[in-house]
C-alpha cells in the first residue's frame, strides 16, 4: 500500500512537472501568434490587391505571348512545401504534408522546395527529390528568403526543368482554425480568373491603359506576384503553426490537469484505505490485549 501511495505522488509530481512546460509553452506560442497575426493582416490588402491585379490583366489579355502563360503538358512539377522547423503543433506539419503526398502521384516528376526542417525530413527520408531547403526561417520569415526561393522556381520554369509550380503552405482563418492550402503560381491559368469582377461594357478595357505593352508589364510584375505570393505563404504559415502550437499546448495543459485530478483523487483513497487499516490493526492489537 504505501509502494503503491509513492508511486502515485511520483506520478503527480511527474504530471506537474510537464504541465508546467506546457503552460510555458502555450503563453510563448500566444506571444508569438499575436505578432505573426500582425504580419499576416499587415500584407493581406498589398497581396490580395496584387493578385487581383495580375488576374485581370492575364484574363482580359488573351493576346499576350509570355512564357508565363504558356500552357504545356505537365512532365515534371515543382512543389514548394512550407512546414515548420520544430513540432509540438498539433496537426500543422502533418496536414500540409499530406496534401503534397496526395499530389504527387510519381516521385520521378517531382522536385522539391522545403521550407522547415520537418517537411525536409519527412520528404528526404521517403526518396523525393528534394533540390533545395530553407530551415530557420519559419518562425520569422523574410521577404530576402521568398525572393530567393521565387527566383529559383522561375528559373527552372523557364528553363524547362519543370512545367508547373505549385505552392503548398497553411493558411491562418483564426487561432483555433489553420487549413491547409495549395495553389499553382505557374504557369497563371486562366481558368482561375473566372472569379474576377470584370469591366462593364461602357467602361475602358484595362488593356487600354498598358504601357508600353501587356507583355512587358506582366514580365515586370511575375517576379514580384511570385515573391509576394511565397512570401505572403510564408507569413501565414508562421501564424498558423503558433496558432497550432497554442492550441496543442493549452490541450496538452488542460489534460494535465485533469490527469493530475485524477490522480489525486487516487492517491486521497488509497491514503484513507492505509489509514483504515492502521486503525483496524491497532483496534485489533488492543483487542487481542483484553
Amino acid at each position: 500500500m504505501a509502494e503503491n501511495i509513492r508511486d502515485i505522488k511520483r506520478r503527480i509530481k511527474s504530471v506537474n512537472s510537464t504541465k508546467q512546460i506546457t503552460h510555458a509553452m502555450e503563453l510563448v506560442a500566444s506571444s508569438k501568434l499575436r505578432k505573426a497575426r500582425m504580419r499576416a493582416e499587415a500584407r493581406k490588402s498589398y497581396f490580395e490587391t496584387m493578385l487581383t491585379s495580375m488576374r485581370e490583366m492575364a484574363a482580359q489579355c488573351e493576346r499576350i505571348k509570355s512564357v508565363y502563360l504558356e500552357q504545356r503538358e505537365i512532365k515534371k512539377t515543382l512543389y514548394i512545401v512550407v512546414t515548420a522547423d520544430r513540432g509540438l503543433a498539433g496537426g500543422y506539419n502533418a496536414n500540409v504534408i499530406k496534401l503534397v503526398t496526395n499530389a504527387v502521384k510519381d516521385k520521378e516528376q517531382a522536385a522539391l522546395i522545403t521550407l522547415g526542417s520537418k517537411g525536409r525530413d519527412y520528404f528526404q527520408k521517403r526518396g523525393y527529390d528534394v533540390i533545395h531547403d530553407v530551415i530557420g526561417v519559419s518562425e520569422q520569415p523574410t521577404y530576402a528568403q521568398a525572393c530567393e526561393i521565387g527566383k529559383m522556381a522561375m528559373d527552372m520554369y523557364k528553363s524547362g526543368e519543370v512545367d508547373q509550380v505549385v505552392l503548398s503552405f497553411t493558411e491562418f482563418v483564426s487561432t483555433i482554425t489553420q487549413r491547409a492550402n495549395m495553389i499553382q503560381l505557374l504557369p497563371l491559368s486562366r481558368d482561375e480568373f473566372d472569379e474576377v469582377e470584370m469591366p462593364q461594357k461602357d467602361e475602358i478595357p484595362l488593356i487600354m491603359t498598358f504601357e508600353p505593352s501587356p507583355e512587358s508589364l506582366l514580365n515586370y510584375l511575375m517576379p514580384k506576384y511570385i515573391c509576394t505570393t511565397i512570401y505572403g505563404a510564408m507569413i501565414e504559415g508562421s501564424a498558423s503553426e503558433q496558432g497550432a502550437r497554442r492550441m496543442a499546448m493549452e490541450t496538452a495543459t488542460d489534460n494535465a490537469n485533469e490527469m493530475i485530478d485524477v490522480l489525486t483523487l487516487h492517491y486521497n483513497r488509497a491514503r484513507q484505505a492505509q489509514i483504515t487499516q492502521e486503525l483496524t490493526e491497532i483496534i485489533g492489537g488492543a483487542n487481542a490485549q483484553k
